[in-house]
């Protein structure tokens, strides 16, 4: 397809921010990846590869690696936010000393501020000068970095306020193996997207207990009524959590071994503390902090979140992961279809 040529600075030169530099590349952009260690961007540069992060993938050529947030700016048409959660204050304030003019923002971290529980999209709109904020949009759904990188089949979601913004990115993403939907209910995209880490943690927990399959299904299944539940309260549509945002994310987050955050789940699971499994992952676990924001917001909303809780318990109260689990599966006795028409009551469908 014939599109227009956009300069696209990636800022957050982990897995994620690579891959998708990799996805604007083969669509004929020009992409510039910024990160701050001048090792990595070296190797960026010279060896057309990030094997920290990606490990046996070559990047094309096109990507060009920044170690300058000025250079990596300058003259842009755009700007993708692929840094954790808890830098994007530190970075956007970096951001607006050097941006020239008003720009887009695509973010595609996946994560809830704890105590201020916004979401991403208004932590950016909260952080940004309005002169230099033209639109957010949030870029979320299924993938993992691993596969993108080698051109896997993959379908993701693209959502904002507005929804003239959201086609455009669409229409910049979008390829062959790229597939990228729109939806226009960018509460339920980003609450989707978000609380899925916390099942996945908790997933990962019961496999590192050896509950099997069967538990993990019904954990998945639960986490997906848990995450409808507060997410329908907070304004989201249900229709979206039966999604690519919802159900899924949460599926290939909570069964893939390239899951930070269901690797981190099985380590708790086989004994491992928190800070013990934090320090072997050596990279950012999104779900641990969320899990601190959505039980913030259950209370907040006044939504029952029992999974959260368990998950809450363990990560922050030193709380035995198999006590937790087992009081799960003890929870009084209830009909399976008292949350769905709970959640299908609402206005929003």
């Amino acid at each position: 397809m014939e599109r227009k040529r956009e300069k696209i600075s990636v800022i957050g030169a982990g897995s994620w921010g690579t891959a998708l530099a990799m996805v604007l590349a083969d669509n004929g952009h020009e992409v510039r990846l910024w990160g701050h260690n001048p090792q990595q961007i070296e190797e960026i540069n010279n060896n057309h590869s990030n094997e920290k992060y990606l490990p046996g993938v070559t990047l094309p050529e096109e990507v060009v690696g920044h170690s300058s947030l000025q250079t990596a700016l300058e003259n842009i048409d755009l700007i993708l936010l692929a840094v954790p959660t808890k830098a994007i204050r530190e970075v956007l304030k970096q951001i607006q000393e050097v941006q020239e003019r008003p720009l887009t923002i695509v973010h595609v971290s996946k994560g809830i501020e704890p105590d201020t529980l916004m979401t991403i999209s208004e932590m950016i709109e909260d952080e940004m000068e309005a002169e230099l904020l033209k639109d957010v949009v949030v870029l979320s759904g299924p993938s993992h970095a691993e596969e993108v990188s080698r051109r896997f089949i993959t379908t993701v979601t693209v959502s904002s306020k507005n929804m003239g913004a959201a086609e455009r990115i669409q229409d910049l993403f979008i390829n062959s193996y790229f597939r990228v939907y729109t939806n226009p209910d960018i509460v339920g995209v980003e609450i989707g997207g978000a609380l899925k880490n916390i099942i996945a943690l908790a997933a990962g927990i019961t496999d590192g207990l050896g509950y099997g399959d069967n538990a993990k299904a019904a954990l998945i299944t639960r986490g997906l009524a848990e995450i409808a539940r507060l997410g329908t309260k907070m304004g989201a549509s249900p229709l979206t959590f039966s999604g690519l945002a919802g159900i899924g994310d949460l599926i290939v987050t909570c069964t893939s071994v390239h899951s930070r955050n269901w690797r981190a789940g099985n380590l708790l699971g086989k004994g491992q503390k928190l800070q013990e499994v934090l320090d072997n992952m050596g990279m950012v676990v999104e779900g641990v902090r969320t899990t601190k924001a959505a039980y913030q917001l259950a209370a907040k909303f006044e939504v029952k979140m029992p999974i959260t809780t368990a998950l809450h318990n363990v990560l922050f109260k030193d709380a035995s992961p198999k006590d937790e689990v087992d009081s799960l599966m003890s929870r009084v006795k209830t009909h399976e279809m008292e949350d769905l028409a709970n959640v299908l009551s609402s206005d929003q469908i």
